[in-house]
């Protein structure tokens, strides 16, 4: 059973996402990231013919308009045929409709498709950052993941409702127009074999321009969006700090960061736009030349010139509109590339091919066996060495010690969040690493010191222990933790809203919540952080409480940070430097001498302490 497990590359040695997107565009530069967005696109397939259909229609229709004019002028201007000026002129009008109903069609179906589309891609990604490990949190900020997931989405949006139908359109109708000129005059189309690739060029070596600086803005615009984020959720720390003239500063430099990288990209954008309108309006010119030239000499027709230039005209009009596309689909790929960065990170912690279950009824033992771990993101410094201890049913251990000993490591290892390094932690007598996480980690409650509290009302909160429990359940579990009573007081009881991060409750209130949502979810182990550390007298009593109900019949592992809290555990485990240097009871450890006396003594000054053996 004992498996000695190292961790994965990815989580021993995480990788920030943006490293990898350049080590990705290094290895793979040709590589379209917008093309990951075809599994999203073509689930709808019915959706994907409909815009097809109507944009073929649509397409097909205005190819029809030179045409017609071609056959206005040979058939009805030039011979003077009044009829045939007016037949030619209600067939364009019912070219014109059918263009109309194609264009609208093409629209609307295109438009639903995005953001069906749009939907679809940003729950997938919200769901694959919950199954990401906490490493990759580590090393990644909050609000430059929200970026991503908000900002990138919208960004990419535009490329699935407009930008993307006005391309689907325009290569048809380029690729229409030109295989159209070629069957009008085969004489005049020879230009195009002269003109077309000094009109391409510039766009292929500008789009890749264009990419690069476009994932640059997004990336500053990620880092602009991180700093508010964490600023934001920090006003009260920086006014106490005095700190908003430096805050003010950092957000400007970031914004300014933004803005050069904008402006550098819309630079090259202006300069492919501004080329190809000239490059186009040239080519135009060498057309006009040569068709003249070809009517002087008999070879077309003036029909035939005024079709072939109207084709001309709509694909050079077509090849400028898809530079302009281009521009806006190189942002749109750079946002799609920060976007499969995240869906291509694996986790680091996955459940194993064949998960063992853990026993039923549970056991609730912990046990560390001879565990080291150290944070990749610390250069690999060892938190926890050779850490050896148990804890039986039913019984309550307490860890003390200074910050850094590694109490909350264990509570993370315990958990799995993270992978040990050598040894092995076992919870009812299976390792960690082989039992599904999820069906682990059910096997917790947690306590926090500052607990969670979602934006959503009171009875949310708790039923997130527990979502399927019934009203009846929650009030029994408010009620042994306390919060029934002030709930009472509430105007909307348990529908009172809290506020972000429950603003509208106070510090022993959200401790006894936190204390029902634990009761709610009925878990065998309890995992508590020193929950009464920073309130008030009768808040603590309250909490005290409270907690007292919590632990009553269940495994007990708690962080102490108050030795008055933990005096009545069965055993404490004094840790230093993620090491343990003793364990015993209160009174065992007083009389033993050391650390832990030395705290005692501290914190029980009006107290006479057994003597040191």
């Amino acid at each position: 059973m004992k498996q000695n497990q190292t961790k994965t590359d990815s989580a021993s040695k995480p990788t920030r996402l943006g490293v990898k997107g350049e080590a990705m565009k290094q290895q793979r530069p040709d590589l379209r990231p917008i093309r990951r967005l075809l599994p999203f696109v073509l689930r709808y397939r019915w959706r994907v013919l409909a815009v097809i259909g109507f944009l073929l229609v649509s397409s097909a229709a205005a190819l029809g308009i030179p045409s017609i004019a071609g056959q206005l002028i040979d058939k009805g201007f030039l011979t003077q045929n009044i009829e045939a000026v007016g037949q030619y002129g209600l067939l364009a009008i019912g070219v014109a409709a059918l263009m109309a109903l194609g264009a609208a069609g093409r629209f609307y179906f295109m438009s639903i498709l995005g953001e069906r589309v749009l939907t679809d891609l940003r729950r997938k990604v919200f769901d694959h950052l919950l199954l990401l490990d906490a490493t990759f949190f580590d090393m990644h900020r909050v609000g430059e993941l929200t970026s991503r997931l908000n900002g990138d989405v919208v960004t990419i949006r535009g490329a699935l409702n407009a930008t993307l139908s006005m391309a689907m359109r325009n290569i048809v109708t380029l690729v229409g127009a030109v295989s159209l000129m070629f069957l009008t005059s085969p004489y005049m189309a020879l230009t195009i074999i002269v003109v077309g690739p000094a009109i391409v060029a510039p766009v292929v070596m500008f789009a890749r321009r264009l990419r690069r600086q476009s994932r640059r803005t997004t990336d500053t615009m990620a880092e602009m969006s991180a700093m508010a984020t964490e600023a934001l959720g920090a006003t009260k720390t920086i006014k106490s700090f005095v700190q908003e003239e430096e805050q003010s500063a950092h957000y400007g430099q970031r914004a300014e960061d933004s803005y050069q990288a904008e402006v550098s990209r819309l630079v090259t954008r202006a300069t492919l736009l501004g080329g190809m309108s000239f490059l186009a309006t040239s080519a135009l010119v060498v057309l006009v030349w040569w068709g003249s030239k070809a009517v002087f000499d008999g070879v077309v027709t003036p029909g035939e010139l005024t079709q072939f230039m109207l084709y001309a005209l709509m694909a050079s009009n077509a090849l400028t509109n898809l530079s302009e596309v281009l521009g806006t689909l190189q942002t749109v790929a750079g946002a799609t590339e920060r976007l499969v960065e995240i869906l291509d990170t694996e986790p680091g912690i996955q459940s194993p091919p064949n998960p063992v279950a853990l026993p039923v009824p549970a056991l609730g033992t912990v046990r560390f066996d001879k565990v080291s771990f150290a944070y990749g993101t610390r250069d690999d410094e060892p938190v926890i060495a050779e850490l050896d201890f148990s804890v039986a049913q039913g019984r309550t251990v307490a860890l003390v010690g200074a910050s850094g000993a590694g109490k909350s490591t264990i509570f993370a290892l315990v958990q799995r969040f993270y992978d040990v390094t050598s040894g092995q932690v076992l919870v009812d007598g299976i390792d960690v690493r082989q039992v599904d996480p999820a069906e682990l980690r059910r096997r917790f409650a947690y306590v926090e010191q500052e607990p969670t509290i979602f934006a959503g009302t009171i009875a949310e909160n708790i039923r997130f222990g527990r979502p399927g429990a019934s009203f009846e359940e929650l009030e029994a579990a408010s009620k042994a933790a306390l919060v029934h009573d002030f709930v009472l007081n509430l105007p909307n009881g348990y529908d009172s809203i809290v506020g972000e991060r429950g603003v509208m409750l106070s510090g022993g209130q959200k401790q006894r919540l936190a204390i029902a949502r634990a009761l709610l979810k009925d878990a065998p182990i309890l995992l508590l952080d020193e929950a009464t550390s920073a309130l008030d007298a009768e808040s603590e009593r309250l909490v005290q409480v409270a907690l007292a109900r919590l632990m009553e019949g269940r495994t007990t592992l708690v962080i102490a940070h108050r030795l008055a809290t933990i005096r009545d555990a069965d055993s404490i485990i004094v840790l230093e430097k993620g090491q343990l240097i003793g364990q015993g009871t209160h009174a065992e450890l007083v009389r033993k001498g050391g650390k832990y006396a030395e705290l005692a003594k501290l914190q029980f000054r009006d107290e006479v302490l057994p003597a040191a053996e």
